[in-house]
């Protein structure tokens, strides 16, 4: 349930432990539906490398793939970008949440992301100990923002027909 400063957001996944004996992946790409580790949700496979890429299949309890999440080297000055692969849907494009949308709104974006922090390093002036969040992206199938993560601590899904296992595992692998 949790409390305002404290939210439990369903839906929730469990990580696997290196105390179970024959898990599909390794530990932190394993996740349970409950805490005993009874219900396997999905898992992650090694990723694999191919041209210049590099791939994560996800799976499901049975061992079939339900997507596969993408790594794409970057292109400079740009940092490296997400897709996801899940079949029978379009391919969904993680970006930068500065470089996602068209022009109008990448300017509006950089414009008030300039004000923001210009008002934030005033306020605030920093020691260099402030923790940075991670990397926004806007994760988008065609013209329509389908999910929005905040580095891997935070992931949330808009649209229904996305498989909120892919959500889940691509808070495992990162955004590294």
């Amino acid at each position: 349930m949790g409390s305002k400063d404290l939210p439990v957001l369903a839906p929730c996944a469990f990580l696997g432990s290196s105390s179970l004996v024959r898990l599909p992946s390794r530990p932190d790409f394993t996740l349970y539906e409950d805490p005993d580790a009874q219900c396997l949700l999905c898992f992650v496979e090694e990723p694999q490398e191919a041209d210049g890429e590099r791939h994560y299949v996800v799976r499901d309890p049975q061992g079939q793939a339900i997507g596969t999440l993408r790594r794409i080297p970057p292109k400079r000055p740009f940092k490296h970008t997400w897709r996801i692969d899940q079949p029978g849907h379009p391919e969904i494009v993680g970006r930068n949440e500065l470089a996602s949308g068209g022009a109008k709104d990448i300017a509006g974006r950089a414009a008030g992301r300039f004000v923001n922090g210009l008002v934030d390093d005033l306020l605030n002036p920093g020691d260099g100990d402030t923790p940075s969040k991670g990397r926004s992206l806007e994760w988008r199938a065609g013209d329509e923002v389908v999910m929005i993560s905040e580095g891997s601590a935070e992931v949330r899904v808009r649209k229904d027909w996305v498989d909120r296992r892919l959500a889940f595992a691509f808070a495992l692998v990162g955004d590294k």
